[in-house]
């Protein structure tokens, strides 16, 4: 290989791995990853080095007690939600959200964090923050019960993946998503208004809840099929492109950012991807390609990939150091992708 980017050497792990067709990176840039939270240590430890894993169930188990996810927990009410609501605090205003500063510190947005860092479904803190949620929590839009979730496609689909990742059986939710799936293979959460043309926002959110349930539950004949059309409309289109005229559906789904909340981007669809094939024991679809080249290019000559847009709304922790700065998860979830593009090509040749 003419180019090669080490996956970061350090003293304790010189069988890192490479990947090609990149820049290389500074020695540190993996210490820098290991380094770091648990939730970040322990993905990278597992997905980029391959440490044993009883090293990396060890790191991922200091979530609960350390770093980020113990704060987040220190932050929980007594009644086991976040800031007093479902989807929005108790005290959120309708400034707030007509001026596009939606705060994410409610209980349906902690619990995709705590997701996302990896906290161990059947930790402690969080097996009784499913019983209390039970009682406690309500959505807004109706007042519905939390786990029997909503209308929105796309909060039913999140909260689909943290129910299913944290042992709850979402049956009777994915069986309205499947109901509610468009005739091109996708969701949207504007249907109730008439849509019937799928959103990638929408759809990325629901196919990670299939595949959570899938593999908490085994998923069924028709919540397989569904997964696989949906991921089939993102194949489509390249992931970021318009079917019919191939231009760029939105600018803002080539940004890097984290965390995603409710919104589309294209290594949060190859992420998801990545997990899909681990779990289908299938390979990489050649129509992500574009995709996986968009990200490449975007490391610098340090190894590292670079925030480039964040919400303004409230949030209870700041993971990451400022927009235009390295981010941690941005290079963990960029390397892990790539990483798996480059394994599944070589599998194929």
């Amino acid at each position: 290989m003419s180019k090669e980017l080490s996956l970061g050497y350090c003293e304790h792990h010189s069988h890192c791995r490479t990947i090609s067709n990149m820049p290389p990176v500074q020695p540190s840039v993996m210490q820098w990853l290991l380094s770091s939270d648990p939730s970040i240590a322990w993905q990278a430890m597992r997905d980029l080095i391959d440490e044993p894993q009883n090293d990396w169930q060890n790191e991922r188990e200091k979530i609960e007690t350390k770093g980020w996810g113990r704060e987040l927990f220190s932050l929980q009410d007594k009644d086991g939600q976040w800031a007093g609501g479902a989807f929005a605090p108790k005290d959120a205003t309708a400034a707030e959200f007509k001026e596009n500063r939606q705060p994410f510190t409610a209980t349906a947005f902690v619990l995709t964090e705590l997701r996302d860092m990896g906290l161990k479904p059947n930790s402690a803190l969080m097996n009784r923050t499913v019983e209390l949620t039970r009682l406690s929590c309500n959505w807004e839009h109706d007042k519905e019960r939390f786990w029997d979730g909503e209308v929105e496609e796309c909060i039913n689909g999140r909260l689909v993946a943290d129910g299913s990742y944290f042992g709850v059986d979402m049956t009777h939710v994915v069986e309205r998503l499947l109901e509610t799936q468009l005739e091109d293979g996708g969701w949207n959460c504007e249907r109730e208004n008439g849509s019937v043309r799928s959103s990638f926002d929408s759809t990325i959110s629901v196919l990670e809840g299939l595949l959570e349930y899938e593999k908490f539950k085994g998923g069924c004949k028709t919540s397989k099929k569904a997964r696989k059309r949906g991921e089939e409309y993102l194949l489509k289109r390249k992931l970021f492109r318009r079917l019919a005229t191939g231009e760029v559906v939105k600018e803002q789904y080539l940004l890097f950012r984290f965390p995603p909340q409710a919104d589309y981007d294209v290594p949060r669809a190859m992420d998801h991807f990545r997990a899909a094939a681990k779990f289908d024991q299938s390979g990489a679809d050649s129509r992500m390609k574009e995709a996986a080249e968009h990200i490449s290019p975007r490391q610098n000559a340090q190894g590292q990939w670079i925030l480039d847009r964040e919400d303004g709304g409230r949030r209870w922790l700041d993971v990451n150091d400022g927009v235009g700065r390295p981010s941690k998860w941005i290079r963990l979830r960029a390397l892990r992708v790539l990483r798996w593009r480059d394994d599944a090509t070589a599998t194929a040749t």
